[in-house]
């Protein structure tokens, strides 16, 4: 668990983070949650970036999600959403925002440049979302884009893994050319591509910015 000004964040996995802001709790991309976070039915909000397996998980989700979760999401992923008893799913274009719980949360593109594994015409999403004065930027499965740059966040969570997404060298430019944050986390390893090797060698090449490697809950 890394805690940062009033924002607590856990990595619970892969792209999966579970934060926790003046008592509510968010969820991003949750996928193969430890027993921990079984039957807890706590999600107040609950980002999906995109609709691939391993960030879409229904299965996960109806272990975090309740009658009174919210879930934004990428577009396409609402017809899978559908399985789930929650208050509402809203689908969300790129360069978009919306507003739950007092939270505004923006939308910035994700995609690939030099691969198909996340073509950009699918709309696939990275989240902004505003905790106070503090803003934290889930890029989501991504190369580096130049949409990146002037999403000024304070908090970064970014892939590293390679092969779906940028590796460590590339997600290191990115930190330290385009979006500069206060602090850098990286996340997308150990699960399916990457370890942590991806994830220290991107701490080194980072200089812009204090990074932290969290161990997963």
């Amino acid at each position: 668990m890394f805690e940062y000004n009033n924002i607590s964040i856990t990595w619970t996995g892969h792209a999966g983070f579970k934060i926790i802001y003046e008592n509510k709790k968010v969820y991003i991309d949750p996928y193969k949650l430890s027993k921990k976070h079984e039957h807890v039915s706590d999600a107040d909000i609950v980002l999906v970036t995109h609709n691939h397996f391993d960030h879409l998980s229904i299965e996960d989700l109806k272990n975090i999600t309740n009658e009174k979760t919210v879930i934004v999401s990428a577009q396409e992923c609402l017809s899978q959403l559908k399985a789930l008893n929650v208050k509402e799913s809203i689908g969300i274009d790129p360069r978009d925002s919306v507003k739950v719980e007092d939270l505004k949360i923006e939308t910035v593109p994700a995609y690939n440049v030099d691969k198909e594994f996340h073509p950009k015409n699918d709309k696939k999403i990275g989240f902004i979302v505003e905790f106070g004065n503090d803003r934290l930027y889930h890029i989501g499965d991504s190369d580096v884009i130049p949409e990146m740059k002037d999403t000024n966040p304070t908090i970064a969570l970014v892939p590293v893994s390679g092969t779906y997404v940028m590796t460590a060298e590339e997600a290191s430019k990115a930190i330290n050319e385009l979006i500069n944050p206060k602090i850098a986390i990286p996340m997308h390893y150990g699960t399916i591509v990457g370890n942590k090797k991806d994830a220290i060698r991107f701490s080194e090449l980072v200089t812009v910015c204090k990074t932290e490697i969290l161990e997963s809950e």
